[in-house]
């Protein structure tokens, strides 16, 4: 809305400097700043309401890991501080007018009332179990089929709507529609529902640590900002070979964004953590960043840029799998690692926690410059 007010000014008056709000780069930088600002500032009151609300984190006692039983008490469902602080600079400063702008602004606040509702169960109701899985799958695959809709029948999109770039194939693009035109959706929509639920379910498992989610999720969503930006600019995606993609340049503000929140809420979230996320952060956060994945065509990047994710959440397929098949065989169930999700065995082999947490940082941006190097990889 911001940004209206400002090429209103200088449209009427062009008072000199003010032509530089039109820049991408410099509106991304604000909205990071700004995300940064409101979630160090708000961050703090917002800690204050839960930790009086009483709304703290209850830690299992039967999981082997005494370390944390001292996080028992830590005040949760702190990912309103994250959604706060993305909403309100993306609001501010991405073009009210772009076609992806009520979309990811959707998706965020869709998932994280979903996880919201997980964590009121949970801390509220005094009920571990949480939301319902059926429940919690059917608002994620809600949330998927509306961006599925959206990137489908948007008129702005009709060329390329089921079109994506295949990574390390120069010139090579996948179209979804193989099945004809008429029967596009047939691929398309499952996919999206599935890159929706995957990505946002993933990050959640990856909640177990502090400072964990948060650090490699603002690690993608700065990948994501330049795959965004190249996407949405003529000359760098000639230059890359990748599609042209018009106002995706837009949601390099929201990825600033949402980098600024996180960076803001680590801020909070670091070893030892005042506040934790919960599941409405973390769905949040998987589901922004599948659908800017999404809207620029490069969700089959997904996963080389989320590998952390990824292992982490095959760690957990794995490790119940694989005892289900032991004990079936054997009579006595087997683990492949000492505890699942991954960042648990590291926990269990004696690992300090900070030292995993970094680690796993570490590993995210590697992945994540491979990923925007993929691009001239081709």
């Amino acid at each position: 809305m911001l940004y209206w007010l400002l090429d209103y000014i200088q449209t009427q008056f062009n008072p000199p400097g003010f032509g530089v709000f039109g820049y991408i780069t410099v509106r991304s930088a604000l909205a990071a700043v700004t995300a940064l600002i409101i979630s160090l500032i708000f961050g703090r009151k917002i800690i204050h309401w839960l930790q009086r609300m009483q709304l703290g984190e209850t830690v299992r006692t039967d999981i082997g890991l005494d370390n944390h039983l001292s996080k028992a008490g830590t005040p949760s469902m702190g990912g309103i501080i994250i959604i706060l602080a993305t909403v309100f600079p993306t609001i501010l400063w991405m073009r009210p007018d772009n076609p992806y702008f009520l979309p990811i602004l959707f998706v965020v606040l869709a998932l994280g009332g979903v996880g919201f509702m997980d964590d009121y169960i949970k801390i509220i109701k005094k009920d571990k179990a949480g939301l319902m899985g059926r429940f919690k799958i059917a608002g994620q695959v809600a949330v998927g089929l509306v961006v599925a809709s959206f990137l489908y029948f948007h008129p702005d999109f009709e060329s390329y709507n089921t079109i994506s770039t295949v990574p390390f194939l120069k010139n090579v693009n996948v179209d979804y529609a193989f099945l004809g035109e008429s029967l596009g959706w047939v691929v398309f929509f499952p996919l999206v529902i599935f890159v929706i639920t995957g990505v946002s379910n993933a990050v959640n498992l990856t909640d177990g640590l502090d400072g964990l989610a948060a650090g490699t999720s603002a690690i993608a969503a700065m990948a994501l900002a330049i795959l965004a930006y190249v996407s949405g600019r003529v000359d760098f995606s000639g230059f890359l070979d990748i599609l042209y993609l018009p106002g995706t340049g837009e949601l390099t503000i929201f990825c600033s964004a949402l980098v600024g929140a996180c960076f803001g809420f680590l801020w909070y979230n670091t070893h030892p953590a005042e506040v934790f996320m919960g599941d409405t952060g973390s769905l949040a956060l998987g589901g922004a960043i599948a659908a800017v994945a999404l809207m620029v065509h490069k969700e089959l990047l997904l996963p080389i840029l989320c590998g952390v994710f990824v292992v982490e959440t095959l760690s957990v397929i794995f490790q119940t799998g694989y005892f289900k098949y032991t004990r079936k065989r054997t009579g006595t169930g087997q683990r492949l690692f000492l505890m699942a999700p991954l960042h648990h065995h590291f926990e269990k082999k004696g690992w300090a926690e900070p030292k995993i947490v970094v680690r796993f940082w570490i590993i995210a941006i590697l992945l994540a410059i491979f990923t925007i190097v993929t691009l001239k990889l081709r």
